[in-house]
């Protein structure tokens, strides 16, 4: 890993260098390298939320806007928002009921997302926790119970947790379970794992959630031994339930002659970040309220480690993302100068904005949106870069996402990649794993530009001896020609939807699905020989095709149906992983966003 380091003398004397109004502004290769070169140094230790070094990296992006002397919105440039890095058992954790004492950590443990809190109150069963009246299906656990200020005990899963797909699937999750609970009076929620779900009766996971929010009941998992001493008096186990439920597919609820009383108490980490965000305004007397958003993440994952996303978990190392995303802020700072500097005066009003947390679930983005500091509904267009530095020179091709998110916006890209340094590759959908998926979902037409995943994302080998200088630059011209454009022309892109709003539905087994059928038949190979795929599944989405050979799962190996199914248990909902396949004899890295 090379270490560069910039003095605040020579970060001064860059700023100083950045020319005067009205000379010639260019999108400058050295100026590219050398804000790659800053923001991917060791210096700044991968950039994590709510550290010195990821508020230092947000300090130089401000200040370079500051010299152009854009708006600077918010405080100083900054948005500042919360986010939660990391949860951990307070002291305050206790479950008591009459012969029954629990133990933290060993036969029980409040989940993640539990509300902190005392209950004391009895406990009905209520199988597992459904409330579905559909054409085709109705199931009511709630049914000739009381469950109002109670705790409520349910279990994990489905009645056909060994099927592919199920009819139940839309209703598994925990989240989903304990939002049926709380709209039916419950005081707290007990999980539990039967059996089949779960022959190995694992606590769950403190582990932070994107986009993690407590719930407002306590949240417990207790472990099958447990739970059936909170049974005793009723001489059934949670085995004999579960495949009573199953067998009978109908609810099994009870009304249990024992009261328990619990504390829970979770620790949430929480940290101050910030997007920067700067404004130019409009020169046109009546576009100069409408806005264009040219965006890009500077946040990385600092230190990579469990958790992290970094695709070596565990190797404690600096992960410098000098593609992800030091190369799309590069772009944003560089056609920021020219749009500011330059002979161009755009009518409409542009927003430079650099996100932060996106690497945590574009929480940056989403923070912006919900609490946007310009009018949304006159954001008439997002341009999103991230990872645009590693065109490949054998077969340079640039992949722009959104397309069909604008009506004629394909055409649009399509008369401006003529005569470009690389081969033009779009795709519709608006919805994806970055920051442009959150204006998206708010009716705003998106584009995002990508040079495609390598062996060093999320690796510490993301350095910028990998960037491709003078492919970046030729991305960065050709998205300052679209926003040029777009800035001065009368009519917007009207918005139209392409693709879902979000990440499909469903989970087996309380996980979740990837979407894929694997090829029992197949010969010996070596990895995952995928016999097809799902459509519209999260491996579809991301790319995936039958025929595929899957060799890896977050940068660990997967030799066969077995090693996937394994690796996959250690997913959770939300969670965005990369997945290595070989295509014939190309090799291919993926984005799944489950």
């Amino acid at each position: 890993m090379k270490l560069i380091l910039l003095s605040i003398t020579s970060l001064i004397l860059f700023h100083c260098a950045i020319p005067m109004q009205n000379e010639q502004a260019l999108i400058s290769e050295k100026e590219i390298y050398d804000h790659i070169a800053y923001l991917a140094s060791d210096e700044l230790e991968g950039r994590k939320p709510g550290t010195p070094t990821g508020d230092q990296a947000a300090d130089y992006i401000a200040n370079h806007f500051n010299q152009l002397g854009l708006t600077l919105l918010g405080d100083e440039g900054k948005q500042y928002f919360e986010v939660v890095t990391s949860v951990s058992l307070g002291p305050n954790n206790s479950l008591k009921a009459a012969g029954v004492e629990g133990v933290v950590g060993e036969n029980y443990t409040p989940t993640a997302f539990s509300s902190n809190m005392t209950i004391g109150a009895p406990i009905s069963f209520v199988g597992y926790g459904f409330m579905i009246d559909s054409d085709t299906l109705s199931w009511d656990d709630y049914g000739g119970v009381s469950t109002q200020d109670k705790w409520v005990m349910i279990l994990r899963g489905t009645p056909e947790n060994e099927a592919r797909s199920s009819k139940f699937d839309k209703y598994s999750s925990l989240r989903h379970k304990l939002l049926v609970a709380r709209d039916h009076g419950a005081a707290g929620v007990i999980f539990v794992s039967g059996n089949k779900f779960e022959a190995e009766d694992e606590l769950i996971d403190l582990r932070i959630e994107r986009n993690l929010s407590q719930a407002t009941l306590p949240v417990i998992h207790v472990k099958r031994e447990l739970a059936d001493q909170l049974l005793k008096e009723t001489s059934k186990t949670i085995t004999d339930l579960e495949a009573t439920l199953d067998s009978e597919l109908g609810p099994a609820s009870m009304d249990l002659d024992i009261s328990l009383t619990a504390t829970t108490e979770i620790i949430q980490q929480e940290v101050t970040t910030q997007n920067v965000i700067a404004l130019l305004p409009g020169t046109d007397a009546a576009l100069k309220d409408e806005y264009i958003v040219i965006g890009a993440h500077y946040d990385h994952l600092g230190w990579g480690g469990k958790g992290s996303g970094s695709r070596r978990p565990d190797t404690s190392a600096i992960h410098n993302g000098a593609d992800d995303n030091a190369s799309g802020v590069a772009a944003v700072l560089e056609i920021a100068e020219k749009l500011t500097l330059g002979k161009l005066s755009p009518k409409r009003s542009i927003l430079f904005m650099a996100f932060g947390a996106e690497e945590m679930g574009l929480l940056g983005s989403k923070f912006f949106t919900k609490n946007p500091l310009v009018d949304k509904s006159q954001i008439k267009q997002m341009f999103n870069l991230d990872m645009v530095g590693r065109l490949n020179p054998e077969k340079p091709s640039l992949t722009v996402g959104g397309t069909g998110t604008g009506k004629g916006m394909e055409d649009f890209l399509l008369d401006h990649a003529t005569e470009r340094e690389f081969q033009l590759s779009t795709t519709p959908d608006g919805y994806g794993p970055s920051d442009h998926a959150a204006f998206y979902v708010e009716d705003i037409p998106v584009l995002f530009f990508f040079t495609g995943i390598t062996e060093e994302y999320h690796t510490p080998q993301d350095d910028i001896e990998t960037i491709n200088i003078s492919g970046e630059k030729a991305i960065a011209d050709y998205a300052y020609d679209l926003i040029a454009d777009l800035s001065s022309r009368e009519e917007t892109f009207a918005f139209q939807e392409a693709g879902p709003k979000g990440p499909p539905k469903g989970g087996k087994r309380g996980k979740v699905k990837m979407g894929i059928i694997p090829d029992f038949a197949a010969a010996k190979a070596n990895g995952f020989l995928l016999g097809g795929v799902v459509p519209g599944g999260p491996a579809a989405i991301a790319g995936m095709e039958s025929g595929d050979v899957m060799i890896a799962l977050e940068g660990l190996s997967v030799m066969n149906v077995y090693d996937y199914m394994s690796r996959m248990a250690e997913v959770k909902p939300g969670d965005r992983v990369t997945v290595e396949v070989m295509r014939g004899d190309e090799k291919l890295i993926l984005i799944v966003q489950l």
